[in-house]
């Protein structure tokens, strides 16, 4: 993660007021970030993620290199403003679905679809980066300590859906299925990068009828019949879900110079 700055002070201009009370200088350094933010990812999309260069997306968005290392220390920090920036908009987005419905089916339907919805403009870009979001020693990776607060507000918003629901849901998987859902969304996530279907529709099924499935999979558990399988799922996830969202880098691995 980049390091702290004086946001006192940004390397292209006068130190911002400090104290209580009005000012436009953090607008004005919310809309530079921003403004640089949008011209990289249209950048990525038009020439590849692999070619496009912070000096070429300082020039584009008008600013000098510095300011925009200041803003992003590269674009491996873009893409997790990108990230942050995604996991906003669907928290916003969702907003109406987790008002509107208890059924813990509709629910998990309707977070997915939404998140469809929301990441839309940006299907061919996700294309763009996939290949090295898909390493699991890249900082773009979902899985990364660089991607943990876009990770942590998508299962929080799992977290939410069950929460809110009218399911009952059994003690022994309240704790890991925040988690478990964030994860199923991962590989919707992966789908629907390689879906070509129109409008993304086999996606959109995809997460219908996942969701159904692990509505139903959550009903099933409350019988004593099937505790043993509940508390079989419990472990299982418990071992390894931890060790999968902070996992190390390969030892084999040499790091890069």
């Amino acid at each position: 993660m980049p390091a702290a700055k004086d946001s006192s002070r940004s390397p292209d201009g006068p130190a911002e007021p400090e104290g209580p009370g009005p000012s436009r200088a953090p607008a004005k350094s919310e809309q530079t970030r921003a403004l640089i933010l949008e011209t990289a990812m249209r950048l990525f999309q038009e020439r590849g993620y692999e070619k496009t260069t912070m000096r070429a997306i300082a020039k584009e968005a008008g600013v000098s290199v510095g300011n925009a290392y200041y803003y992003f220390a590269g674009k491996e920090h873009l893409i997790q403003g990108f990230y942050d920036r995604l996991a906003a908009e669907h928290r916003v987005a969702v907003r109406e679905v987790l008002d509107r419905e208890t059924d813990l089916e509709a629910r998990i339907a309707g977070v997915l679809k939404t998140w469809l919805d929301v990441a839309t403009p940006y299907h061919e870009f996700a294309v763009q980066f996939f290949k090295n979001a898909a390493d699991p020693d890249s900082p773009l990776s979902p899985f990364s300590a660089e991607s943990e607060h876009a990770r942590v507000e998508a299962i929080g918003i799992c977290a939410e859906v069950l929460a809110g629901s009218k399911a009952k849901i059994p003690e022994e998987l309240r704790e890991v299925l925040p988690e478990l859902l964030w994860l199923s969304q991962m590989g919707l996530v992966l789908y629907w990068i390689f879906d070509r279907t129109e409008g993304r529709e086999r996606s959109y099924r995809l997460a219908e009828r996942g969701a159904r499935l692990t509505s139903l999979g959550v009903s099933l558990a409350r019988f004593r019949v099937l505790r043993p399988l509940v508390r079989e799922v419990h472990s299982l996830f418990t071992d390894f879900l931890p060790g999968m969202t902070n996992a190390l880098p390969d030892p084999k691995r040499k790091p890069a110079k």
